[in-house]
């Protein structure tokens, strides 16, 4: 395993599953130095996500444990809700737009229900239903296998069919988001589906109460190079409203 994202990202899954790990072994699995190994885990310490030990490194960071869509839409509702109202008033007639599925992101489909010549495509199942019946939006539905867990529609059949299309907003959920790391799901086929959907978006809009911050799930979508705008609530600490500004990230404060 040569590509050093791929690498790292694999070292802090072993991380996550294990608690721990040993550069000997990794070094085995792997196929390179103890050296590169090494340098590895000092990159992950530095992100706060490992502590280097005698012969290895253990996990510095629990990721959050994944609920039930139930379960979600109960947390930090309001802030929820609020952050789906502004994040509707970025959306123009005209527009042609990806909801990914999530509790943040059905909040903005609540609010889309009036919206005059909009196109939406969406993987999230509750989405689609929030949206069937509303007159001014075209609904484009991902195909591939549901993942009922969190209502979302992935995998390869869904990857491909976003190959036809250009957006002009993608509105993404994630479960963590992390200055060092980027923007995490818990779920693998997600992560990769998302990044998708970011390949073919020109504007990548996060919506994410302040829970998500400072928090590391298994599965990176992009670092954050890749997005422009975060859409949260007044719950946001001054160290991610600071880390934001200086990455150039517009911020927007849903009150």
């Amino acid at each position: 395993m040569r590509h050093t994202s791929q690498r790292r990202a694999a070292i802090l899954q072993a991380l996550t599953q294990h608690g721990s790990v040993q550069v000997n072994e990794l070094v085995e699995r792997m196929s390179v130095s103890a050296v590169t190994i090494r340098s590895d885990l000092s990159a992950l310490e530095s992100q706060g996500l490992a502590t280097r030990s005698h012969g290895g490194a253990t996990l510095a960071r629990t990721p959050p444990t994944e609920h039930t869509v139930p379960q979600k839409d109960a947390i930090n509702h309001e802030q929820k809700a609020r952050i789906g109202a502004w994040a509707a008033r970025m959306v123009q007639a005209g527009d042609n737009i990806i909801i990914d599925s999530g509790t943040t992101t059905i909040s903005l489909a609540r609010h889309l229900r009036e919206a005059q010549n909009v196109t939406v495509m969406t993987n999230g199942l509750n989405i689609a239903w929030e949206l069937a019946d509303a007159p001014g939006v075209d609904l484009i539905l991902t195909g591939g296998l549901l993942r009922k867990q969190s209502l979302s529609i992935q995998g390869t059949q869904a990857e491909a069919c976003l190959q036809a299309y250009s957006f002009d907003k993608l509105f993404l959920g994630v479960d963590g988001f992390d200055l060092q790391f980027g923007v995490t799901t818990h779920h693998e086929a997600e992560a990769s589906l998302n990044h998708k959907m970011v390949e073919r978006a020109k504007k990548i809009i996060v919506l994410a109460d302040a829970s998500k911050f400072g928090r590391v799930s298994l599965h990176r979508i992009v670092q954050l190079d890749r997005v422009h705008t975060v859409v949260t609530d007044a719950g946001i600490s001054d160290e991610y409203r600071d880390g934001l500004l200086e990455a150039g990230i517009e911020l927007v404060i849903a009150e």
